[in-house]
């Protein structure tokens, strides 16, 4: 029997290598090969419609993992093993094939019998139309094609499921996106675009300081109580509250209505008052003056303020002066039947009674421009932009929820584009495939629901869902894991995540509401932080378990720095249950967790190993301080209690050139991400490291060092001969210091 990556439709069965995928597949499926071993898989009705079920066949006894839209704004992930498992707005599907769990229907020998390898399954635009999957209790497998347009109808979608197939699920998943790219040219891999500098600096956002309160004052005293505590932000986030907004459903002196807040809208494109002050020795001011000032006074680099993707949560007025010549119609928007059977959101049930003010989407780039290049001309350096899947909803008579969509995103990047330097835009509640297929230019996007900080069962789903929806984000943006709190009782759990999330790292901290010793393991002296390479995923043993509800799993998330693997270990059991999904009792597990890593949970390391690596790694442990030697092959155990991590830098240890010392640089080991401060490591007579930052440097050396110098000038150093720790301390000012090594 010959096999090919190729799916294929074979006796009423979807074959990928030779496995069956789908059983009872009906004659209305067509599957269309394309490049590189994948394939399309639509489907074709007898009459057209605006909206489509398509049964694509039964899919029982495969391991896998989906993420779906939960709520309108954000995905989550759900495991398990039938369709019967997956819910409605699912956009992503990755199943693990292997012998015992495929549908051997044909009897016949697969010669990749006993090999694991990974199918994926991706829903995408085709066309004006959005599709996603669902399942049925039957566990059939349905793909839903709509256009949410009633006069924008199809009677056939041939290219709505695409499938593809691999042995590593990080490299299907990349040259998919990749290959999707291409052909479909809709969008673009996050390899083809720029990304925003202030990813790489710490930052702090308004938004859980003040809400919608916030004031320049209040924006000077946080910024002040960072100086003082000696870490100062180097980009700011102005949240909401700063636009010139109506609440037209809030009666004077009567309290407001429930709900209402959501239905405000914008009436102009400049800051409302409170940003129009006059300051107390008599001088008026504005937004230029306050960014000119904050800049002046604490040294930041980047000014972002927000807006939602419409203006405000309800759009714009359309009664506005300033903003009539956008031409706004009132518009109330109608959620897709995906969206409606999960989880409803109190504001889209404002905003379907109240409506929303709608730009014309042919004016949608003067909006855009009129206002970004007021900003810009104010020294603001980029924006926000939220609430963008409200869009998905506002189709009708515009050519559907995929049309209005590209139209907007259009708009958007060529507006930023225009006014803001460095692709300086953060994308928000944008989690659709309309937007995620829509994303030519935008290379940042948060990746989760908000950091909650009052909803303590919050905190462990969240770590969970920024990791697994990285997976498929992270091969479009840059996964920005939100903000959170320095001084709360789980800003260990948010801040080690952070440091290994390859993500931005920024707080919401309240002023004088700090813990510099927390932040001190995040930033460097000069305010910046030690970005991991890649989006932090998931280990490949980790894609297909329930790292917060099965009571038995840890979370390992796995990174890669220059010279460096990081692998974070996280117990999320026990405080929290996924949205939709019941837990029984029994799963609740509230004790120590025990588990295992090894250095191979790090893919790629080989490739930054190099040729004289010995096949063992230094681990250095960040909670416990510890460092050992350890086998690539081999297992750590690890025993964590709920909300407890532990940091696991993996360094492969290499043979210098006379073959008797063996080294692995660490990093700053008072980091929680140590290995992110090499920036190079050669070795020759010495061993030279190329550093970043201040603080204690750590190394795995087999044998003492004679000596070690610190930009050409002698330092002391340690030595433990029991665990081959070498430390030296790095106290000057220079961003990047050299480090050399003789024995």
């Amino acid at each position: 029997m010959t096999i090919t990556a190729v799916p294929v439709i074979k006796n009423g069965c979807l074959m990928v290598r030779g496995k069956v995928v789908l059983t009872g597949v009906p004659d209305n499926v067509v599957i269309t090969p394309s490049s590189s071993g994948s394939a399309f898989v639509g489907a074709t009705s007898p009459s057209p419609s605006s909206h489509h079920v398509f049964n694509l066949g039964t899919l029982e006894n495969y391991r896998f993992m989906c993420l779906f839209i939960a709520k309108i704004w954000w995905m989550i992930p759900r495991v398990g093993r039938s369709a019967s498992e997956i819910p409605m707005e699912t956009q992503m599907l990755l199943l693990e094939a292997e012998e015992e769990s495929a549908l051997d229907l044909l009897q016949e020998e697969s010669e990749t019998s006993g090999n694991k390898f990974y199918v994926l399954v991706l829903p995408v635009l085709d066309g004006a139309f959005r599709t996603t999957l669902q399942g049925t209790k039957a566990n059939e497998l349905h793909f839903c094609c709509e256009s949410g347009d009633p006069n924008v109808q199809i009677s056939q979608a041939l290219e709505g499921v695409f499938i593809n197939s691999g042995d590593n699920p990080f490299e299907l998943l990349k040259d998919s996106i990749k290959i999707l790219a291409k052909h479909k040219g809709t969008f673009s891999h996050l390899d083809n675009k720029k990304s925003p500098a202030h990813i790489d600096w710490f930052g702090w956002c308004t938004w859980d300081a003040f809400y919608t309160d916030v004031t320049p004052n209040g924006i000077k005293d946080g910024l002040q109580s960072f100086k003082e505590g000696g870490i100062s932000p180097k980009y700011l986030i102005i949240d909401d509250g700063w636009q010139e907004t109506e609440n037209e459903f809030k009666k004077e002196g009567e309290p407001i209505i429930e709900g209402t807040q959501f239905a405000t809208r914008l009436t102009d494109i400049k800051e409302n008052s409170k940003f129009k002050i006059s300051e107390s020795d008599g001088t008026a001011t504005n937004l230029k003056e306050l960014i000119h000032q904050i800049k002046e006074n604490y040294g930041l680099k980047y000014v972002y303020m927000w807006h939602a993707l419409a203006g405000y949560w309800g759009g714009v007025q359309p009664a506005s002066e300033a903003l009539k010549k956008y031409n706004p119609k009132l518009q109330y928007p109608v959620q897709s039947p995906g969206n409606v059977g999960n989880i409803t959101d109190i504001a889209m049930d404002s905003l379907e009674k109240y409506g929303v003010g709608v730009v014309d989407p042919e004016k949608a780039f003067d909006f855009y421009n009129d206002m970004h290049s007021y900003l810009a001309s104010s020294g603001v350096d980029g924006v926000k932009v939220d609430v963008q899947n409200l869009i998905e909803t506002l189709g009708a008579g515009h050519g559907g929820r995929v049309s209005i969509t590209k139209q907007y995103h259009e708009a958007l990047d060529e507006s930023i584009e225009k006014n803001f330097t460095d692709n300086n835009l953060i994308c928000c509640m944008c989690h659709n495939s309309d937007s995620i297929f829509s994303s030519k230019k935008s290379a940042t996007a948060r990746a989760s629901e908000d950091f909650m900080p009052n909803e303590p069962t919050f905190q462990t789903l969240h770590i969970a869902s920024v990791s697994f929806n990285s997976l498929l984000l992270g091969e479009v943006v840059v996964p920005d894991w939100d903000m959170f709190h320095s001084n709360h009782s789980t800003a260990e759990f948010h801040g080690a995540a952070r440091a290994i999330g390859g993500c931005p790292v920024y707080v919401s901290d309240k002023p004088g509401k700090h813990d510099f010793e927390i932040l001190k393991k995040l930033v460097l002296h000069d305010g910046s932080i030690l970005r991991a390479r890649y989006a932090g995923r998931p280990t490949r043993d980790c894609l297909f378990v329930d790292p917060v509800m099965d009571g038995k799993s840890l979370l390992k998330i796995w990174n890669l720095n220059k010279i460096t693997g990081v692998v974070g270990v996280f117990n999320c059991q026990g405080a929290g249950t996924w949205p939709m999904k019941q837990a029984p009792e029994s799963t609740q597990n509230t004790g120590p967790i025990p588990g295992r890593f090894s250095p191979l949970d790090v893919e790629y390391l080989e490739d930054i190993a190099g040729e004289t690596w010995t096949e063992d790694c230094a681990v250095y442990a960040f909670n416990s301080g510890t460092l050992s030697r350890v086998p690539k092959n081999r297992a750590v155990r690890v025993s964590l209690g709920v909300l407890e991590c532990e940091i696991f830098t993996i360094s492969p240890i290499k043979q210098m050139l006379n073959e008797e010392i063996q080294f692995a640089p660490i990093g700053l080991i008072n980091m929680y991400n140590s290995g992110g401060a090499v920036e190079d490591c050669t070795f020759g007579e010495t061993v030279t490291i190329k550093a970043r930052g201040r603080g204690l440097f750590g190394a795995y050396s087999s044998k003492k060092p004679r000596f070690c110098k610190v930009e050409k000038k002698d330092e002391e150093f340690t030595y433990s001969s029991d665990s081959g720790l070498l430390t030296v301390d790095l106290q000057s000012d220079s961003s990047f210091k050299e480090i050399e090594i003789a024995y």
